[in-house]
């Protein structure tokens, strides 16, 4: 619905018309600016975390961000639904921009995941928030416009974050990869500020709903428990060799079990219909991001690559994940849903198995570059199908859950998976064995990607069970 501070127009106007111009501007700029933030701290962590001496927390430093964005998620749409997305969105903003600062001013690993998980608070809120703020003030007709343009916000970083963030840290420092984003934040929420003025004004509704407590404690739960996967590694008890194990395996089993009321019902069992469109969205997500913040990192320490270069690898990845998601736009029904999920998942795993020989043969640096187009190439054709499927096979009365719940698969299954891969890099006497490693668990969930794949047809609607 429209907001009633906006003049009235007709549905002629778009996106980038009066009134919605400047809103239009500033939304797509907060986007960008969290897009351009998440891709350009992986081409520069490898150099962070040498400076810092902080390679035991630099999976932490990605895992974390996604865990803490959980909480955010769920905390600023519950916040929303009672009083209106203006309030959400000043705090999720400050939250990110509190966790800039703190990253950017950094001398020690640990302060700098600190600010990271600060950053993921405010960015998770930030994405919920501005969601809400596009259904109160667009009119139903230009909403495939402004989400397309949002979409459009997340690959121009794509293609140029990696690259400038490297110029940056070489030119600069990479503090300024952080710092430099601060002075941008302000003047994208600034655009904003006139059409939020007066929304959230009390609704006909007399009882806004009810803070939704148990909700916010699964995520906290999940996320303290991707956390302390994090730290599992770090943990020694005298006369228990295996402590570390058993208290990684714990984590696991609570963040599964978190998880559960946070997504459709059979979800982790993949049931066919939704539920496996949800847990192909999770396993995807979690085998690509788990191998591609490592792929800068095996270009930095093995093969001598600067960090300009070595972002150029992930922008290739980019490059073919936006051709690939405009090529199965343009083919529509012609391929259908699940041909184009399995397609994408087995590239996946054909590119993180390249990725894997590359680190354990030693083969040419280009093999795993190459190799990586056709990771790009899998996300762009299963992650748009998966958001039509997910839609397709909601209704109106779990639109919003069924959204919330594949978010949130998306940020679990990358910190989890970037969480174990951080324990394994670890294990592991040296670098080259690390890298093997790394990229050989990715390689196994993305294994079971391609497994669960053909089940996202077949079923109805799940209907989500909320505890």
């Amino acid at each position: 619905m429209r907001d009633s501070t906006l003049p009235s127009t007709g549905i002629t106007a778009g996106i980038l018309q009066r009134p919605y111009l400047w809103v239009t501007i500033g939304a797509c700029s907060l986007v960008f600016l969290a897009a351009f933030e998440s891709l350009a701290v992986t081409t520069i962590m490898p150099v962070v975390s040498r400076e810092l001496d902080g390679a035991g927390l630099y999976a932490l430093a990605f895992a974390g961000p996604l865990a803490t964005g959980v909480i955010g998620m769920v905390a600023a749409g519950n916040w929303s639904d009672r009083r209106g997305p203006t309030v959400p969105l000043y705090a999720s903003v400050a939250l990110f921009v509190l966790g800039l600062i703190i990253a950017g001013t950094a001398v020690s690993m640990p302060v700098l995941v600190t600010g990271r998980l600060v950053q993921g608070l405010g960015g998770g809120a930030l994405t919920v928030s501005l969601y809400v703020v596009v259904a109160r003030v667009y009119p139903a007709v230009l909403h495939p416009g402004i989400f397309a343009a949002f979409s459009a916000a997340w690959v121009v970083p794509s293609l140029v974050g990696p690259f400038a963030a490297g110029i940056v840290a070489e030119a600069l420092s990479w503090h300024w990869v952080f710092l430099g984003v601060v002075g941008l934040v302000v003047p994208a929420l600034v655009m904003i500020v006139p059409v939020l003025r007066g929304m959230d004004r009390p609704a006909v509704q007399a009882t806004p709903p009810p803070w939704s407590v148990g909700r916010i404690a699964w995520a906290a739960l999940a996320a303290l428990a991707v956390l302390g996967l994090n730290l599992s590694a770090e943990v020694t008890i005298a006369g228990l060799p295996a402590a570390p194990a058993l208290l990684a395996a714990a984590a696991v089993v609570i963040a599964l079990v978190a998880v559960r009321p946070l997504v459709p019902r059979g979800t982790l069992l993949a049931r066919r219909g939704l539920p496996s469109v949800i847990l192909t969205r999770g396993l995807a997500g979690a085998a690509f991001f788990g191998a591609e913040v490592y792929l800068p990192y095996l270009l930095i320490e093995q093969y001598a690559f600067p960090p300009t270069f070595a972002g150029l690898a992930l922008t290739i990845g980019a490059v073919a994940w936006a051709g690939a998601a405009a090529i199965q736009g343009r083919l529509g029904t012609r391929l259908s849903h699940r041909t184009a999920v399995r397609i994408g998942a087995a590239l996946v795993l054909v590119a993180i198995v390249l990725t894997l020989a590359t680190a354990a043969l030693h083969w040419p640096a280009a093999v795993a570059i190459i190799g990586w187009t056709f990771a790009g190439a899998g996300m762009g054709l299963l992650y748009p199908r998966l958001s039509v499927m997910t839609l397709a096979l909601s209704t109106k009365e779990n639109e919003g859950f069924n959204s919330s719940a594949m978010s949130i698969a998306d940020s679990l299954g990358g910190a989890l998976a970037l969480a174990t891969t951080g324990i394994v890099f670890a294990a592991f006497a040296t670098t080259a064995e690390s890298f093997a490693g790394v990229f050989a668990l990715a390689a196994v969930v993305a294994v079971a990607a391609v497994a669960v794949s053909p089940r996202v047809s077949g079923s109805r609607a799940a209907v989500p069970r909320v505890q």
